[in-house]
């Protein structure tokens, strides 16, 4: 009876501590674990056949005024009518809006059309606010970042991309008021979009962040300058993700550069500092596997939290040591079991390192690093309580879009496979 009634107590103070933090009526976040909870809270979805979310709206077009209007005219109203929009060159369109409190659970899209997914601008505006909380083309957002056709294959916690360009995100984003999500198409071209939003109306603790993601990037990074995926940020919060798309000139490997995480007052030296590019994206040894022919190679990967793609993966005997040719990657990271939590300000940089000795067969611990000039495009995520800082204006349309693979090194520089160390 004793152990009951200290059980019982203990239960009782979890559930206070709750209430205090401001979760109290809050519905449990999704999860294998929650599936069983009822709740009392209201699924809803946005899409092309529901443009409103509204209970009971969907498939209600004639179809006469759908964009299938002539696949659906045998059909009629209730049928395939209109299962995608347009976005005209030049503009920019409402994917959907929503009053809360709520939380987008779910967003899937593909793109159809002409325009290049880094024409194609999603952004999340939360309760009203004036500059977005995301703003990222496309395929970055969904860790696809080298455009039409070279979609890699993720399986992740929180997103997926499945063939052929299936876009998913199952970040979590509550808003309290209200959500806005637009599209805009920057290029001279059409662009076709298949959509949905998924969200629940359902209470928001009042301790719950709002999501936000950042796209940055550098053509050619200059020699010893640090890349910067993140800085400005300012408030509370939690950083939870990295994606970035590095573009390798230099013969050989090119990923020893320190991710580093500068937060609550850093100045010169970060709080957290990382021991190498692959090393942060959960891999090791340049993202290398010996074969049954003994032959080393690039494997790309995709796990719940971090993943590797090569567009070609290369021998690293052979055309990883070619002097010409960019070789192009991409690699996601998500602090989801190990969130960066952050007080009052945040910032994230990233080296970009190869090595001197470009010979494959340099005995580890010989050679020097060589600070690269390397192409990079990243998108930060992460969770604060608003206001948020003004996002950097992003770069021109055509200063983002994604040239035919280009030469080597711009100042003779080479770069080897490193030492043996992860």
């Amino acid at each position: 009876m004793g152990e009951r009634w200290r059980m019982s107590m203990a239960a009782a103070v979890g559930a206070l501590a709750l209430v205090a933090a401001g979760v109290a009526g809050a519905a449990p976040a999704p999860g294998v674990s929650q599936l069983f909870e009822v709740t009392t809270a209201q699924t809803r979805s946005i899409s092309p056949e529901n443009l409103t979310g509204q209970k009971g709206g969907g498939a209600k077009l004639e179809a006469k005024d759908g964009t299938a209007s002539y696949a659906a005219a045998e059909l009629g109203k209730g049928w395939k009518v209109n299962p995608y929009v347009h976005v005209p060159p030049g503009q920019t369109i409402n994917l959907g809006e929503a009053a809360g409190p709520g939380m987008i659970n779910h967003i899937w899209m593909t793109l159809g059309g002409l325009a290049e997914y880094r024409s194609a601008i999603l952004r999340v505006y939360w309760d009203g606010e004036k500059t977005p909380s995301v703003e990222a083309p496309v395929g970055d957002f969904f860790a696809a970042g080298w455009g039409r056709g070279a979609e890699p294959i993720i399986d992740s916690a929180v997103v997926a991309v499945t063939p052929g360009s299936g876009f998913n995100s199952f970040w979590q984003m509550p808003f309290r008021k209200n959500f806005r999500m637009t599209l805009e198409n920057r290029s001279g071209k059409p662009l076709r979009i298949y959509y949905q939003i998924n969200y629940a109306l359902q209470p928001v603790s009042a301790g719950a962040g709002y999501f936000h993601a950042q796209f940055r990037m550098v053509d050619r990074l200059k020699a010893k300058d640090v890349y910067t995926i993140l800085d400005g940020v300012s408030g509370r919060g939690q950083y939870v993700g990295t994606y970035i798309g590095h573009g390798a000139f230099s013969p050989g490997w090119w990923g020893e550069g320190e991710v580093k995480f500068y937060m609550d007052g850093d100045k010169d030296y970060p709080t957290i500092a990382g021991t190498g590019e692959e090393d942060y994206f959960l891999g090791s040894y340049i993202y290398v596997k010996r074969g049954a022919d003994g032959r080393r190679r690039e494997v790309n990967y995709s796990t719940h939290y971090a993943g590797f793609y090569a567009l070609k993966p290369a021998e690293v005997d052979g055309d990883y040591f070619r002097a010409d040719g960019e070789r192009r990657y991409g690699q996601y990271r998500w602090h989801v079991l190990d969130p960066i939590r952050f007080q009052k300000d945040l910032r994230v940089t990233i080296q970009s390192l190869g090595w001197t000795d470009a010979s494959p067969k340099r005995e580890a611990g010989n050679g020097r690093y060589l600070p690269l000039e390397d192409s990079l495009a990243s998108v930060a995520y992460w969770y604060q309580l608003e206001p948020h800082a003004p996002f950097p204006i992003l770069p021109a349309d055509a200063a983002m879009q994604i040239a035919p693979a280009r030469g080597g090194a711009t100042s003779g520089a080479t770069g080897g496979t490193g030492p043996s160390q992860p």
